[in-house]
């Protein structure tokens, strides 16, 4: 299995990993600010090809 060396690609499986757990379990709450700055940099990371 070889994983991808993209940055951008590694943080958006961070971001969706992050909402899956806030969102199945509602016990642990992650800042919703945390999880939009992963989404941000992700987003910034994806359009400029890293």
């Amino acid at each position: 299995m070889k994983l991808t060396s993209n940055i951008g690609f590694i943080l958006l499986a961070v971001y969706l990993i992050l909402v899956a757990i806030t969102t199945l379990l509602p016990g642990i709450a992650i800042p919703s600010v945390i999880v939009g700055i992963v989404a941000l940099v992700a987003a910034i990371f994806i359009l400029i090809g890293r």
